[in-house]
Parts: structure tokens; C-alpha cells; sequence
């Protein structure tokens, strides 16, 4: 199957730096990543699935990207059908609790809003930052290229409200065969690099994980990108919940996984040379 193109990319979740430094603190970063979550100085609102004070739900029971509505605020796509292999402008907005498009949004990884789409065998990934009219559309070009089922994800932060991920399915009609389920995979290899990762997924419990990044065998310097080094996504095979990711020390990531586990695809994209890649993995939760 002719798999999803990479765009430039979003969060759902991100970031980068020494990979050495990483390895070096990683026992150390579950205490940290309980620290980090305590002190609420982040900078920038983090992706959806973050707690809910008025009901204590954790990011690991309401995993994100699974309702379509959530905490008042909805997703509305123009159209859920679009014919596979098409360029379309792809249009939605988010419509608020009080039954308007949202126009507001702040600001997370340099972007308002990360769309994210992903077919339902997960074996393609799309990382798109959608322009914003003042009405509150939200359009992108957008192309999927295959008939099938799709997911997508519209990861933002209003002005004044929660940080959400909301979810839709998308049709490309057309008979499709789903491919399997990618196996376990540690290692990708994009135009050239190569792409490590190191860390287990402990279901209920912060799990820290480590991407390094190669070429021609020599440690590759990451170029900056959406104010960081990397952008690591999460889906859950089966339902595709977009887990949560925090970004700790260098290329390290604090996932925070449901504890009834599963099988997860992650998608890391990074920049090097001018442009942006994405290398894919397979981890058993």
C-alpha cells in the first residue's frame, strides 16, 4: 500500500536536544516528570489529554482524539469524503460552548493548531498546520491517497479553555485492503538516516523514551523545528487514541499510556538539511 506522505509537522508533542544527556538522566526521569506536572510552569499548553480537575480524570483513562466533542467545545469537518488521490482544501472549524466557531487559540510548538491524519491500519502518517480564517475555518490542503478510512486529530488549546484533542473519521471511498498491523520495530530508516529508539511502554505508569538519530553511522545534529529538535505522536492500534507526550531532557519523551496497554504506532518527525522527515515504530504496550 502507496503509504501517507510527510508534511511539515505537530501533537501533538515534541522536542529534542542531546541524546547522550537523555540516556545519561533517564532513571531519573519518571521522579522528574512528576515534578514537571506538579509545578505547572510549562511555557505553552500542552496536547490534549491532560487531566480534568472538575472530575480527576488522568491523561492515561481519557486517552484524546477518540470524541469528536469534549468539555463543550466540538469539531465539525465541511465534508467527511473526499475522493483518494485529489488535492483537496480541506476545511473544518471548532465550534465553542457557546455554539459559535472558536477564532481564538493559543499558542503550543509555534502553532495555533496541529491537524493530524493517519489511515486505520496506521501505517501512514500526516502532520498538516491547517491557516485560520477569521471566521474560524480552519483549511489545509489535503490529500488521501488511498481509498479507505481515515482518522483525523485537531490538536489546539482555545483562548481561555482546556487543551483538547478532538477526533473525526474521513472516507476516501474506494475498495482497500487493509495492510497488517505494522510488527514491533525499534529501528527506521528514512532517505538515509537511521532512527533508534530505546524504553519500554509500562501501561498506567510514565514511561521515558529515547530517539537517536544517525547517518553514515555519525550522530546527526537535529535543526530546530517548531521551536524544538523533534515531534513525537502516539496512536493505540484499534481504537487509535492519540496518546499524550511529554517533552523532557534531549531526545526524550514522557509517554503516559493507558493501563489496559496495547499495541502503538509512533511517528517522530525531525529536520535536518532543510527539511522534515518522519521515521515510524511499533512498541507493545
Amino acid at each position: 500500500m502507496t503509504r501517507l506522505g510527510v508534511f511539515a509537522a505537530g501533537l501533538a508533542v515534541v522536542f529534542g536536544g542531546a541524546y547522550a544527556v537523555g540516556v545519561a538522566q533517564e532513571e531519573d526521569l519518571p521522579r522528574r516528570y512528576a515534578d514537571y506536572t506538579a509545578t505547572g510552569d510549562q511555557e505553552e499548553p500542552a496536547h490534549g489529554g491532560h487531566a480534568h480537575e472538575e472530575t480527576g480524570e488522568t491523561a492515561a483513562s481519557v486517552p484524546g482524539g477518540l470524541q469528536i466533542s469534549q468539555d463543550g467545545y466540538r469539531l465539525h469537518p465541511v465534508t467527511t469524503t473526499l475522493e483518494p488521490g485529489e488535492r483537496h482544501d480541506f476545511a473544518f472549524h471548532v465550534v465553542g460552548p457557546d455554539g459559535k466557531p472558536v477564532t481564538a487559540y493559543q499558542v503550543a510548538h509555534e502553532k495555533r493548531l496541529h491537524l493530524i491524519v493517519a489511515p486505520r491500519d496506521l501505517g501512514g502518517f500526516q502532520h498538516l498546520h491547517p491557516e485560520l480564517a477569521p471566521d474560524g475555518t480552519w483549511t489545509t490542503p489535503l490529500t488521501l491517497p488511498e481509498p479507505g478510512t481515515y482518522r483525523m486529530y485537531a490538536d489546539f488549546a482555545p483562548e481561555g479553555g482546556p487543551a483538547l484533542t478532538l477526533g473525526a473519521d474521513l472516507t476516501a471511498p474506494g475498495d482497500f485492503d487493509p495492510d497488517p498491523f505494522p510488527k514491533t520495530s525499534r529501528r527506521s530508516t528514512v532517505d538515509g538516516y537511521t532512527v533508534t529508539l530505546q524504553g519500554e511502554m509500562n501501561p498506567g505508569q510514565p514511561s521515558p523514551l529515547s530517539l537517536a538519530v544517525t547517518k553514515d553511522g555519525e550522530k546527526v545534529d537535529l535543526e530546530p523545528y517548531l521551536g524544538a529538535q523533534g515531534h513525537l505522536v502516539m496512536l493505540r492500534a484499534g481504537d487509535l487514541a492519540y496518546l499524550h507526550v511529554h517533552p523532557m531532557t534531549g531526545l526524550v519523551f514522557m509517554a503516559q499510556a493507558p493501563r489496559e496497554g496495547g499495541a502503538y504506532r509512533l511517528f517522530f518527525d525531525f529536520k535536518h538539511g532543510g527539511a522534515v522527515r518522519t521515521a515510524s515504530f511499533t512498541l507493545e504496550g
